[in-house]
């Protein structure tokens, strides 16, 4: 039996060389987060094939839009898969739900949505959507500089919703704005008409609406209807070409800030995104087709540019498939420094697993169904 002893040692030690690094994949394809998930989901076709020399398999499932879901189906990669990295969700309150089973399981998640945890909750979880108090600052800065006083804000009823109107409530007063009027709707209501009509009674110099994807256009499209007048903000969860389209011309002249692949074909040379941005644009509507582009694809474009930065020293502490790996690609994510993405460029930390600063975000109006540049920081 000796001769067959290095055979089999042999044997393992192939199988360990070999094996994948297994990314689970957790995305909203249906229900009110779909027109952000789809394009996540599609953009799976356009993730690296290899890292350090390692196979990736990827491992997708749909959550419906549902927590609960969410939930089940990380437990599920976890055990069944025994991935070494979540990605997802897509939506806030399903991010929130990936986040508990990530930190219970040891396994890193990079968040798709701008889920926030709380400092000592966030050890395993990362985020790479730009924050939402980073994305505010460049509407209250345009709501300055334009002479808006009062301020009505129109939000999910959910930690999304609930998000934006506690980073209002910080950055607003100290810019001499007073919300003036705080309405919330579902993400799956039909009607907004009573939230509006109190907003409209209000009389505020602006609204900002605190919603994403094609339920953003809901309150906006309603507003104009009961004849308001005056300028509308967006957060940078609403651009996508679906939200466009159902807004149509009642969403002229909107404003919003967004991530630098969004405009990317208008960005100076100089952008330290326009070369990413621009390369994974043209990729992803020669696929899909002309307009398709979405900021929610890019965020999982970018969530695996992160990975490919780790994954070579988180190699060195074991192999895919073990807990040291997932340690290992746990630490290696925490040191990313200056990583160029469609999104801006990543430098996380211990204290920063979001990792942005200015060169995230890009303020825009919409025209005709088209983003117009305002601003862009390099």
């Amino acid at each position: 039996m000796k001769p067959f002893l290095p055979l089999l040692l042999v044997a393992a030690m192939a199988s360990a060389a070999q094996a994948d690094v297994t990314v689970g994949v957790i995305l909203s394809t249906t229900g009110p987060g779909a027109s952000l998930g789809i394009p996540e989901r599609n953009t799976v076709d356009l993730l690296p094939k290899q890292i350090a020399g390692q196979a990736v398999k990827y491992v997708v499932l749909d959550d419906g839009s549902d927590s609960t879901a969410a939930a089940k189906n990380a437990r599920k990669l976890v055990s069944e898969s025994q991935v070494d990295l979540l990605i997802g969700s897509t939506t806030v309150p399903t991010s929130a739900a990936v986040a508990q089973i990530a930190k219970e399981s040891h396994t890193a998640q990079i968040a798709l949505a701008p889920y926030a945890p709380a400092a000592d909750e966030q050890a395993w979880i990362f985020t790479i959507a730009q924050t939402n108090a980073l994305m505010a600052e460049a509407l209250i800065e345009h709501m300055q500089e334009n002479g808006v006083k009062t301020l009505a804000y129109i939000g999910y009823n959910d930690v999304w919703g609930e998000d934006w109107h506690k980073v209002l409530n910080e950055l607003a007063p100290a810019a001499g704005i007073k919300l003036v009027r705080d309405e919330r709707f579902n993400r799956t209501d039909s009607s907004v008409s009573g939230q509006a009509l109190k907003v409209m009674s209000a009389k505020p110099d602006a609204v900002l609406i605190g919603a994403t994807g094609t339920p953003a256009a809901l309150p906006h499209t309603e507003l104009r209807r009961l004849g308001y007048k005056g300028t509308i903000y967006h957060t940078h969860g609403a651009a996508n070409s679906a939200f466009l389209r159902i807004g149509d011309k009642a969403l002229n002249g909107a404003i919003l800030p967004v991530g630098p692949v969004v405009v990317w074909d208008k960005l100076p040379d100089s952008h330290p995104s326009k070369a990413i941005a621009s390369d994974y644009a043209q990729r992803y509507e020669a696929k899909y087709g002309a307009n398709s582009l979405s900021p929610f694809g890019a965020y999982l474009f970018d969530a695996m540019r992160l990975v490919e930065a780790a994954a070579p020293a988180a190699l060195k502490a074991g192999q895919p498939g073990s807990a040291e790996f997932r340690q290992g690609l746990r630490d290696q994510l925490e040191k990313t420094t200056e990583v160029v993405g469609t999104h801006g460029v990543y430098s996380l930390s211990p204290t920063d697993h979001f990792g942005h600063d200015q060169r995230a975000r890009a303020l825009v109006s919409v025209q005709d169904q088209q983003w117009v540049l305002l601003h862009a920081p390099e």
